[in-house]
């Protein structure tokens, strides 16, 4: 039987320096990963909204906004991206604010790529203990948006109370969305996040999905308040302004360029 090789590890460099996101870029194309470059954080998070990637090597020093606010940006937003701080500042005590502020190791310029390459498959091989995109949460994560209550953690929705029955495909998509609320998520990504493939134009599976959830959660599908669609990127789901959420959603505030418009428009 045919063996199929194994997808290489997507990573994403962040670094302002143009020399070294190029060699970068070059040697770890050689040592079997699929990378993409990004030259600040705003490059990041149009790379982020299309692509998903299993690791990311980020220079602590970058023009606006730099390393240290990445890494909190992404942790707030329930990110478990595993990140890899690679900068010039060596000091003991820089090295241990990068990791309190969430990264996973730390590598100070000048480096031996080789060493970079360890500590990336080292990463590598502590983050793939994670979750199937239909399972439940590993952590408790409630979030709560009109008469509704979605717990990541039990696969469970209920409406004033009363269980709401949800598929393996309705919850997986639920779940994805509920862990980005707010920000608009491409239908690339969504698909990625909730199916663990990518998405093809060809495939409207998605859309039908969207399609069902809307009748379980909205009073008017045809005009959604909830799950909405946003013109040129995908979807998005929007709580109440006012409701709590254990899982504390926030704005992804470079992610949401498009317009939100009603189902029946998109």
């Amino acid at each position: 039987m045919q063996q199929h090789a194994a997808r290489p590890p997507d990573v994403l460099v962040v670094d302002d320096d143009p020399r070294l996101r190029d060699l970068l870029r070059r040697y770890l194309t050689q040592q079997g990963f699929s990378v993409v470059v990004a030259e600040d954080a705003q490059a990041m998070n149009r790379v982020m909204r299309y692509q998903r990637f299993d690791l990311m090597v980020l220079d602590l020093m970058m023009p606006g906004e730099d390393g240290l606010q990445v890494i909190a940006r992404l942790r707030a937003a329930q990110s478990d991206l595993p990140v890899i701080v690679l900068t010039a500042r060596g000091d003991e005590s820089d090295r241990i604010t990068g990791l309190e502020a969430g990264a996973d190791d730390y590598l100070a310029k000048p480096f031996n790529p080789r060493e970079l390459v360890a500590r990336i498959q080292s990463v590598l091989r502590r983050s793939r203990l994670t979750e199937m995109p239909g399972a439940p949460s590993s952590e408790p994560q409630r979030m709560r948006f009109g008469a509704f209550e979605l717990d990541l953690s039990t696969r469970s929705l209920r409406k004033e109370g009363v269980p709401i029955p949800l598929t393996t495909s309705d919850f997986a998509t639920l779940k994805a969305l509920a862990r980005h609320a707010r920000e608009p998520l491409s239908r690339q990504r969504l698909m990625q996040l909730s199916r663990g493939r990518d998405y093809e134009s060809s495939d409207r599976s998605l859309d039908v999905q969207i399609s069902r959830l809307r009748k379980l959660l909205e009073d008017d599908p045809h005009h959604p308040r909830y799950l909405q669609t946003v013109w040129g990127v995908g979807y998005v789901l929007i709580p109440d302004q006012d409701e709590k959420t254990d899982s504390r959603p926030v704005i992804n505030p470079s992610a949401a360029p498009g317009k939100v418009i009603d189902a029946h428009e998109g």
